[in-house]
């Protein structure tokens, strides 16, 4: 085939420009992540909308709460746009973030929120000059479509965490554990050593595993298979979580995981939290989330962990995807530690 031909098939196939030299520069299965520099007081953290939209009333809580720790807080032009559900249109938003990617000034990139549409630009990016100066990119829900791009192309390591619509308007009113979940935010991006820990599950498999932790949002996931920013998951730790999907939504989900063999090599698994929504009458799966999954991992051996502090659930704490931890599952409970 001539090299006019070979391009002809590439468009027709949608493989172009930046998705064509994503698919030949995947990273290599099994190395080890890069790790963002962490950041320090004076550092700047931008704030931006690849996905939903919000407005500056709604991010002043967690503007006043950064800076209060000592960081600079860079507003991108997307807060407070708006197409529809969306903050701001695919290139407004593409556009956004591009120049946070691009900003040397700029240490760590929040995300404002998740909703939708991340997926809608991940192509529209160029990471080049990200991938020899990375940074932090914080967020999760939609988000994880970048968590696992990240991964996938660049092997550079992120946070899945809350975001701004998740920061308390009033600090002083916060919950102990909406603190805590905050303040894991400011552990993980400084460098501080993180555990976390969740209570024994009947059903939890027991065991130590250390290897990279990987995942996010079960149903992004599933999206992303066959992509170029589709996750590898052998030998590493796999944590997903979801919200507002049927059980047989989240059963077909964990069958994607199975058939495309992303269960069957792991270290490790950590269920998050799992908002399931109520079976239409008439319609019941007959099965709990729990049952589900068992039926999915039951040939395999690694230790596993439910009910994780994880997911869209006030206890979703900051989580290093890409990093090494250790996760250990006992008859005590389960924990996880960052390495």
């Amino acid at each position: 085939m001539n090299r006019k031909h070979f391009l002809s098939a590439l468009a027709m196939a949608g493989i172009t420009g930046n998705s064509f030299k994503s698919w030949a520069n995947r990273t290599e299965p099994g190395k080890d992540s890069r790790i963002p520099p962490y950041l320090k007081p004076g550092d700047t953290i931008g704030i931006t909308c690849p996905a939903g939209y919000i407005t500056h009333e709604q991010i002043q809580p967690a503007i006043q709460l950064m800076e209060s720790w000592g960081f600079k807080i860079q507003i991108g032009n997307t807060i407070g746009k708006r197409d529809f559900s969306r903050g701001g249109t695919d290139p407004e938003r593409a556009a956004d973030l591009q120049q946070m990617l691009d900003n040397p000034k700029i240490h760590a990139i929040m995300c404002a929120r998740g909703g939708y549409g991340a997926i809608r630009i991940i192509d529209l990016l160029n990471f080049e000059q990200f991938k020899s100066k990375p940074k932090w990119i914080i967020g999760f829900s939609d988000i994880t479509v970048i968590h696992c791009h990240l991964s996938r192309q660049l092997n550079v390591a992120s946070i899945h965490a809350k975001m701004c619509n998740s920061f308390p308007t009033d600090w002083s009113l916060a919950d102990p554990v909406q603190i805590e979940t905050i303040l894991s935010i400011r552990q993980v991006l400084t460098g501080l050593p993180v555990k976390y820990t969740a209570a024994p599950n009947i059903l939890n498999r027991l065991g130590r595993a250390e290897a990279s932790l990987i995942g996010g949002n079960l149903s992004i996931i599933e999206t992303l298979t066959g992509t170029i920013s589709d996750i590898e998951t052998d030998g590493k730790i796999l944590f997903v979580e979801d919200t507002g999907e049927y059980l047989y939504s989240i059963d077909r989900m964990f069958w994607n995981l199975k058939r495309t063999g992303k269960l069957a090599n792991l270290k490790g698994l950590i269920i998050g939290g799992f908002k399931v929504k109520p079976d239409d009458p008439g319609e019941e799966f007959g099965r709990t989330v729990y049952e589900l999954i068992i039926e999915k991992i039951k040939e395999y051996d690694y230790p596993v962990c439910f009910d994780f502090p994880v997911g869209h659930q006030k206890n979703n704490f900051a989580l290093k995807c890409g990093a090494k931890h250790i996760l250990n599952v006992d008859t005590n409970g389960s924990s996880i530690v960052s390495i």
